[in-house]
């Protein structure tokens, strides 16, 4: 049994993505679903992973070249095996499982965690889809039941579940790193994917928000919840209580100083370049605290479920493509005109409203 799906070759730009149509459908191992792929949706880490942007090589912003092939440190984890079915996000239905699955499992339809722990690891220990794992830039993958979570709302769009996984929880992540309650907080990168997810998810909190957006994307991540919108080269107000950071680059030392004394910094992101300036005294003399956010407490992606089922929280979608129109999504991506999640098809007959919780 084949499927179709876009297999990686190597790193690079758009061409060494290869729509194939003869790839073998994978089988779900011991403890594992294999699950019929509805929605996916294109993030940062997919261009990233792409072009070998997490190699220590580059010290440029996630726009610039891509590395050589034989890179040992181009993936989340160290060297890429290719090939490899990018795609690190996942709503489908699970249409079998492997030795030790409940059968009753069969049918649900499930959301994977994009970032999830490798078996017999510790917290830290993680695989992402897309990266060290084949992910759902194709007909079907597979994996661990318990990182598959079934939705019971059926209003929940494909498209809305498909943006959930990586941006989401990403930034519910964040807030859960920093224990983000009802303060100030500054968070960079707005109008992206994560960014977006973040200004929505600090306001469940009830913290108040100052995004910062480019161009005239104000009024959307304003529409999103944010109280306060200012423009990349603004200058920064201060006193927050805390500082979402996706982009890092030469302002980095702003959003230090935006911070009030004992004030917390959190980072997952550094798309204007990740070779930052740090005055060490600003740390130490301020009692700043800084973390960064990749691993995730296993209540992340529930927690995000929970708020869907409720109807808390909507996905804002931008635009939605066919999986077969990779490059154009890709394009419509990295050409960052959008506000919100650029939303991949994979199989026809979109289920829900996007009335979620209603």
């Amino acid at each position: 049994m084949t499927m179709s799906g876009w297999v990686l070759t190597g790193h690079g730009g758009p061409e060494v993505l290869e729509w194939r149509t003869d790839l073998p459908v994978p089988v779900a191992g011991p403890g594992e679903v294999l699950i019929a792929v509805l929605a996916s949706s294109v993030n940062n880490t997919d261009i990233n992973t792409r072009i070998g942007w997490y190699s220590k090589s580059v010290r440029g912003a996630t726009d610039g070249n891509a590395v050589d092939d034989d890179a040992g440190d181009g993936g989340w984890n160290g060297a890429l095996s290719f090939p490899r079915i990018q795609g690190a996000d996942c709503c489908g239905i699970v249409v079998a499982t492997g030795p030790g699955v409940e059968t009753g499992r069969v049918g649900e339809r499930v959301v994977t965690r994009a970032m999830h722990r490798v078996e017999n690891g510790g917290p830290f220990d993680i695989a992402t889809f897309g990266s060290e794992r084949d992910g759902g830039f194709a007909e079907y993958m597979t994996a661990r039941a318990a990182d598959a979570y079934a939705v019971h709302a059926d209003a929940i769009t494909d498209s809305e579940l498909g943006a959930l996984p990586c941006a989401y929880s990403t930034a519910e992540g964040m807030l859960d790193r920093v224990s983000l309650s009802a303060e100030r907080v500054l968070i960079t990168g707005a109008s992206g994917g994560v960014g977006l997810a973040a200004v929505q998810l600090a306001r469940l909190r009830g913290a108040e928000v100052t995004a910062i957006a480019g161009g005239d994307k104000g009024a959307a991540v304003a529409k999103a919840g944010a109280q306060h919108v200012i423009g990349r080269d603004d200058p920064l107000p201060d006193g927050f209580d805390v500082v979402v950071d996706l982009v890092a680059g030469p302002r980095w030392p702003d959003m230090l100083a935006a911070l009030r004394r004992g004030g917390r910094y959190v980072t997952s992101g550094a798309i204007a370049g990740p070779i930052v300036e740090l005055d060490i005294r600003d740390l130490y003399l301020r009692d700043l605290t800084l973390m960064g956010s990749t691993a995730q407490p296993d209540h992340i992606i529930p927690t995000l479920i929970a708020h869907m089922e409720a109807g808390r929280l909507h996905p804002v979608i931008a635009a939605s493509y066919d999986l077969r129109d990779m490059a154009a999504a890709q394009a419509a991506f990295t050409a960052k005109q959008h506000v919100g999640k650029i939303a991949l098809r994979v199989a026809t007959g979109e289920r829900g409203t996007g009335q979620s919780g209603s």
